[in-house]
């Protein structure tokens, strides 16, 4: 269980509105909402219609009082919300007087953090309840709400589930070493830990896609002057963000602009043309731009198709854009030529532009399923792959030398890691790491 101390927030956004929330939680909740209030009683959810008082029985406000007694609360404590108007001056004098009744103001995401604590939420719930206030397109709103009612978390105890099962067949035939009995062969523990793997690889896809829906992908436009990048830019974008004139190097530091296609975030960036220049302020920009080609999650290399230099330089993992096909003729969409794979387009005529963004989508795993999406971070993704690498490098131990105790401590060592994600096994320092970027308040 979480303190008992009570804890009081405004729990509305910064400025002016109709409504402004302040919200209590712990032992103390109820009776300072009744000395608010003047109130004898407060019920189980349901709304009171209250006037809230200062110290010497003036009105602050008037508005509702509701109760949400634990442990069936958000935070598995007694919880009231008083709600008033939503002006800067009343909810602070509001929470000022809470203070003053022995409420303790909280910390970032502290009322998150006791329903994590009182068992109401795991830790991916609560870090989902962050994504969805920090969401930013219809899809990290929806993934962020299916984490929140556990569909991350579900595939998590299940893996678990398994494991803990292999665990427990591995340590009883350690236990039990005088029966003659192959337990490895009888057990089919290598399929079975074949099996777990599959569900991780499965699991590190969908979890790999929500990062990406949720975190966005950096899109890097690189190529020689005059290509055509910033005017790609202005046409993923909608708008005439950068300057596009016919003189080479007009571009010369790096252009960011977020642009969302089909709901996945992405943060363009326009990079200065690539070319030997005197010019000191160039260089640097095609500096710049080298730097950026190599941290991004997509390069997108321009060429110009009515120039006679129609080379491209970048690796096999950037995605190749051949522009200007309206003074070629060529045919927008995809193309293979000589073994070059990539889109034409024409960015003034917009042609081949949607092939472009499919391209995008694609090279990201993208897909067009809905189902089964889920808010994910970094940090998800790294143990769920320090998961499957520990349990793959068990696997081949465990063939190679047939030693059962090896394998017993894998096993412990993966449970132990995929344990973190959703908080069954955390440190102290992660979870005040996670709670310190929530909002007061939540």
């Amino acid at each position: 269980m979480a303190s008992q101390e009570t804890i009081a927030a405004v729990a509305t956004a910064a400025g002016q509105g109709g409504i402004g929330i302040v919200r209590l939680s712990g032992a103390e909740a109820v009776q300072i909402a009744l000395l608010i209030t003047q109130r004898t009683n407060i019920n189980d959810r349901f709304a009171h219609y209250a006037k809230f008082f200062d110290p010497h029985g003036n009105t602050i406000d008037d508005g509702l009082v509701i109760g949400f007694m634990g442990p069936k609360s958000f935070t598995g404590e007694d919880c009231v919300e008083l709600q008033g108007h939503g002006g800067p001056v009343v909810l602070s004098l509001l929470l000022q007087r809470c203070l003053e009744l022995g409420a303790r103001h909280a910390n970032p995401g502290e009322f998150s953090e006791r329903a994590f604590l009182n068992g109401r939420i795991d830790l991916v719930q609560a870090e989902a309840i962050a994504d969805l206030i920090a969401a930013d397109s219809t899809i990290a709103a929806q993934q962020a709400q299916a984490s929140i009612s556990g569909v991350f978390s579900a595939s998590i105890h299940q893996i678990i589930h398994d494991i803990t099962h292999l665990r427990v067949f591995v340590e009883a035939a350690l236990d039990f070493p005088e029966e003659e009995i192959d337990f490895i062969s009888e057990g089919n523990v290598d399929q079975k830990i074949d099996l777990i793997q599959d569900q991780l690889t499965t699991l590190i896809k969908q979890a790999r896609e929500g990062a990406i829906l949720q975190g966005g992908a950096t899109l890097v436009l690189s190529g020689k002057p005059n290509v055509g990048k910033s005017s790609l830019l202005n046409a993923l974008s909608g708008e005439d963000i950068a300057i596009v004139t016919d003189i080479p190097g007009t571009t010369r530091d790096l252009l960011k602009q977020t642009v969302v296609i089909e709901g996945v975030p992405f943060e363009v960036i326009d990079t200065a043309g690539l070319r030997v220049s005197n010019d000191p302020v160039e260089i640097e920009g095609v500096r710049r731009a080298e730097g950026a080609i190599e941290r991004a999650d997509i390069l997108l290399e321009v060429i110009d198709d009515s120039s006679e230099d129609k080379v491209f330089n970048s690796s096999d993992g950037a995605i190749r854009v051949i522009n200007k096909i309206d003074l070629t003729h060529r045919p927008p969409g995809p193309f293979n030529h000589e073994g070059t794979v990539g889109i034409a387009l024409s960015v003034h005529t917009g042609q081949g532009i949607d092939a472009l963004k499919q391209s995008l989508l694609e090279k990201l795993g993208i897909t067009a399923r809905t189902e089964n999406r889920f808010s994910a971070r970094e940090r998800h993704l790294r143990a769920l792959q320090e998961g499957l690498t520990t349990l793959t490098d068990a696997k081949q131990r465990f063939l190679a030398a047939r030693a059962g105790e090896l394998l017993a401590e894998d096993l412990k060592k993966t449970h132990d890691v995929l344990g973190s994600i959703t908080g069954i096994l955390s440190s102290d320092e992660l979870l005040g790491e996670i709670f310190s970027s929530f909002c007061i308040g939540k």
